[in-house]
């Protein structure tokens, strides 16, 4: 779809499950690519057309609006390598919400089952509606760029699984990367837990040794904080398909070890807008 949003041309790639005649209302996730790629990489690097065609919901795949390089990022500044957002740019959380209305027009959605997802750049940005529009999308799963910004004014208590790994060179697990990467994933995942009044966490033993999986408990409203840290992963989408060998030696090793769709979906379900 080519969109004027907000006075901007936008586009965004809709997925629609194989065969659905758009009669019964299904869940939305919106999945957003990282810095310097698109929306058409993005559907490549998650395979989550097949998740939505097997599990039943629509996936849409936006493309954000400041150039970079061969791609685009979002609208979530500092933007990477310290660059100032250019002036005149759109306000990417307005365009998600509305690009949310837009699609619920045209498609049969369940406005209680509305999810983000995204990697690296498009993980942040999912990270800042979680807050900025806690009163649209029911949880979030931000993979390889989980934040907690600040100020954070959620009006409920946003559900919130996170996928990052060990070995991640772009965005370090235990922080210290760049302007936009200061504190460590374990602390963003703890500020979500305080954000959503969690009163303590549970670590579980995956069926994967190389998988650590923490979930906080007893949040307000139902809701729930997981993060899964994978032992020796790169800045890659789990159980994704494989990349190139140039990539891997830019972003690290792939994993297997668990699939962040089959994962992020089962989560997405328990956890509807209340």
């Amino acid at each position: 779809m080519s969109l004027n949003v907000n006075g901007y041309a936008r586009k965004v790639i809709v997925h629609v499950p194989a065969g659905s005649k758009n009669l019964t209302p299904m869940a939305l996730v919106l999945n957003l690519h990282g810095s310097f790629n698109n929306a058409a990489y993005q559907q490549s690097i998650t395979n989550m057309d097949a998740t939505s065609d097997a599990k039943r919901f629509i996936v849409a795949y936006p493309q954000a609006y400041i150039a970079a390089g061969t791609g685009f990022q979002w609208n979530v500044p500092p933007l990477y390598g310290g660059v100032s957002v250019p002036p005149n740019s759109p306000n990417d959380v307005k365009f998600l919400v509305t690009l949310v209305k837009i699609l619920e027009r045209h498609y049969c959605i369940d406005p209680r089952q509305v999810y983000a997802t995204g990697y690296s750049g498009g993980a942040r940005e999912v990270s800042q509606l979680g807050c900025d529009a806690s009163g649209v999308f029911a949880a979030i799963a931000p993979v390889g760029g989980l934040r907690r910004p600040t100020p954070c004014k959620t009006r409920r208590a946003v559900s919130v699984i996170a996928f990052h790994g060990s070995a991640d060179p772009i965005n370090p697990f235990d922080g210290a990367g760049q302007a936009y990467w200061t504190y460590s994933v374990t602390s963003a995942i703890r500020y979500w837990m305080l954000q959503d009044h969690c009163t303590h966490s549970v670590t579980t033993s995956a069926a994967d040794p190389t998988v650590v999986h923490t979930k906080y408990v007893g949040c307000a409203n139902g809701a729930a904080v997981e993060l899964y840290e994978v032992i020796g992963a790169g800045h890659v989408w789990p159980g994704g398909p494989p990349l190139a060998p140039n990539q891997i030696q830019f972003l690290g090793p792939q994993t297997n070890a668990i699939n962040a769709n089959q994962l992020m979906w089962s989560f997405f379900k328990a956890h509807p807008m209340h």
